[in-house]
């Protein structure tokens, strides 16, 4: 169902007002920018044509940025797809790391060193516990897919890592995980090496002027790693994930209202038994809070390590699978984060997948007579598509 407010109605009423605060930096205006102008004419529009049956669909062209609520859909199902090839028929667990809410303000300021802290030091942990032979004594792997947000929009960055239940031997055989792949590693030794490790690590990568006191804040807090239930097999761990990668601060499904320059959307109190409320804000501060989770241009958020990772996984996999019988689906049920996305492919009329662009437009719109013209260029491909 499509929403009935949006994120970019909320930009484009306050464009002038962004556009003047000076509260946003370039990249953040050219994000904020390409959002609110998705699929308008501002953008250009093209002609789709069915090949099968001849049916003609104008489209305004869309903006495909990653922030943007209307774009991530079929980019989440194609990266999910090319995923449950590679995954191993052992069981997995979620396991979540946080920063303390202490670095929120150095992570606005220099957001690429602590995200990329955030991945190698996550990373750091789980191979020295998978590599020690009092956890496990094996190589582990990782995906993993960092989230700067919590449900109000406020910061708090966090990585969700997809960890398989045990790892491969230098003799190159799988070793499950502890009770029978149920038990991961100890969660509390976890959170005090990462604590002490990203510390070190924060000490080498800023001046020293900067992290002296910070370096006393941040070892009086309790540091967060989570190990959630273990998953039973592939298909679930596809489901789970497809909650988390490609997702963005807000849907514009959350988004209840927006009128008289306050914008209302729901959200989970999870400190409150999950009870799910409404938060109204002025529209620039949701702006603001919105544009708090736009990553440095051409950062990596999804990342893949160790046997998981782009060098290692076909290999991994096919050995794998040789040693291990293949998993019994999994008998929970795990609902789908969204609608199912819309499939530019498919024809609404015969529901072939055999559209094809055939014209473009730019924000001058079409001719008069574009009906004509994109019937003719259709008939003039028909038998190369169909060869």
């Amino acid at each position: 169902m499509t929403p009935a407010f949006e994120v970019a109605d909320v930009l484009d009423t306050h464009w002038a007002e962004v556009h003047q605060s000076g509260s946003f930096n370039t990249w953040q205006l050219r994000t904020l920018d390409a959002i609110r102008r998705c699929r308008t004419a501002s953008l250009g529009s093209h002609v789709d044509g069915c090949t099968s049956c001849g049916h003609l669909r104008i489209s305004y062209n869309s903006c495909r940025n990653r922030h943007c609520p209307k774009c991530q859909g079929a980019q989440r199902e194609k990266w999910i797809q090319a995923r449950e090839a590679e995954l191993l028929p052992v069981p997995y667990f979620h396991v979540v790391f946080t920063l303390p809410d202490t670095l929120n303000r150095l992570c606005l300021y220099k957001p690429k060193i602590l995200y990329d802290l955030l991945f190698k030091i996550s990373w750091s942990v789980l191979n020295s516990f998978g590599h020690d032979p009092k956890w496990l004594g094996a190589q582990t792997g990782m995906i993993s897919i960092l989230h700067t947000w919590g449900q109000a929009l406020t910061l708090h960055p966090h990585l969700h890592c997809i960890v398989p239940g045990g790892g491969l031997t230098k003799q190159g055989s799988w070793k499950q995980a502890k009770s029978d792949g149920k038990y991961l590693f100890n969660v509390k030794a976890m959170s005090k090496t990462f604590r002490g490790r990203f510390i070190d690590a924060l000490k080498v990568a800023l001046p020293q002027e900067m992290t002296r006191q910070l370096s006393n804040q941040l070892y009086k807090h309790k540091w967060v790693v989570y190990a959630k239930q273990h998953f039973t097999g592939p298909q679930s761990v596809i489901e789970y994930l497809g909650r988390y990668t490609h997702k963005i601060a807000i849907s514009n499904h959350r988004i209840k209202n927006f009128e008289a320059g306050e914008v209302t959307f729901s959200y989970k109190d999870y400190k409150h038994g999950n009870v799910k409320k409404e938060m109204p804000l002025k529209a620039m501060e949701f702006i603001r809070r919105f544009s708090l989770h736009v990553l440095p241009k051409g950062f990596v958020r999804i990342r893949h390590y160790g046997i998981c990772s782009s060098s290692a996984k076909v290999k991994s996999a096919s050995i794998v699978k040789a040693q291990l019988p293949e998993l019994k689906p999994s008998t929970t049920t795990i609902s789908k984060a969204s609608p199912e996305p819309f499939n530019p492919k498919q024809c609404p009329c015969c529901k072939k997948e055999t559209m094809e662009t055939v014209m473009q437009f730019k924000r001058r719109g079409p001719p008069a007579d574009w009906k004509e013209i994109a019937m003719h260029l259709l008939e003039s491909i028909k038998p190369a598509a169909g060869a």
